[in-house]
């Protein structure tokens, strides 16, 4: 029997709307133990997402006040990689590679029905090959974006470079 991404997908994922602000979502986060959030209109119609990452680069590496930041200024909403229910899970494991992504949205006419992600379709899928490639596929980093590191990333603030004693930049 061929599995569908509805049958193992997160039925009624915990959503938050776009107004609501990056520490809504930090929240949420950490009192149900997520990464991600969709971000919802009230139609139920998928704007985007934000990531426990996108909380880190686009607000506090920033400096920003999370409890000031509304959703819809930092989710990700252009490349929001979606799924079919009614699509095997082959066809998302197959789409999460090639997207390098770990989560699928799962969507019917705009609507979020759920999200489906790696893990759910590595416990469902018999090859754990096609998985682990996958798992390969999604962490490596690509050659375009090797760079040389002579000192500290750029932002770094001036209390972690204290801390670790190149207060001068590391020369």
């Amino acid at each position: 029997m061929t599995r569908l991404v509805r049958h193992v997908m997160a039925e009624e994922p915990r959503t938050l709307g776009p107004d609501m602000t990056a520490s809504d979502a930090a929240g949420l986060m950490a009192n149900y133990d997520i990464g991600v959030v969709p971000i919802v209109e009230d139609d139920g119609t998928l704007a985007g997402l934000v990531t426990d990452r996108d909380l880190v680069v686009r607000v506090l590496a920033r400096g920003s006040d999370p409890r000031e930041m509304p959703l819809r200024e930092i989710a990700t909403s252009k490349s929001v990689e979606t799924i079919s229910p009614d699509e095997t899970l082959e066809e998302a494991r197959q789409r999460m590679a090639e997207a390098r992504v770990k989560r699928l949205m799962v969507t019917r006419e705009g609507k979020l029905l759920g999200v489906v992600s790696l893990g759910d379709v590595a416990q469902s899928l018999s090859s754990t090959r096609a998985v682990g490639d996958t798992v390969r596929d999604i962490t490596e980093s690509p050659a375009t974006t090797e760079v040389a590191a002579n000192g500290p990333d750029e932002g770094t603030p001036e209390r972690v470079l204290e801390e670790r004693g190149d207060t001068d930049g590391g020369s």
